[in-house]
């Protein structure tokens, strides 16, 4: 599993894995824009379901500007994961530079009523070189 999902972080029982693709189709170097997809993990190793309510990224780009991105749930849904499942989803992010960087964490609640932020693991956004 580690090969596909390169980038991990646990949180009290909930592991995220993160895969990233270079989206050569969809970039424009000479218009300065590239694009990533981005494929995420959630496993809930935890003896309790957990809900996830709102997202918070922080995107930099290659000359260091970062860009904070936050709202409701991950692509339109806001999951319920029960104890021993995951929940997978892709989405992507576009840049204007041909390298960059995503962090973040998901703001969880557990069947409990505890509120909690889980870590997403930090994962380098890099276009291959031209003429590589």
């Amino acid at each position: 599993m580690k090969a596909f999902f390169p980038y991990v972080a646990e949180t009290r029982g909930i592991t995220v894995r993160v895969s990233v693709s270079y989206l050569a189709e969809q970039s424009e170097p000479a218009q300065a824009r590239w694009f990533w997809a981005y494929h995420i993990r959630i496993e809930n190793n935890g003896e309790r379901a957990v809900q996830l309510l709102t997202r918070h990224w922080v995107i930099t780009d290659g000359r260091g500007e970062r860009h904070s991105v936050e709202g409701e749930g991950v692509v339109g849904e806001q999951p319920l994961i029960l104890p021993g499942a995951s929940y997978d989803y892709v989405s992507g992010c576009p840049l204007t530079t041909s390298t960059g960087s995503m962090q973040g964490s998901y703001h969880m609640l557990d069947t409990e009523g505890a509120a909690f932020d889980v870590v997403i693991p930090k994962f380098a956004l890099t276009a291959p070189a031209v003429g590589a």
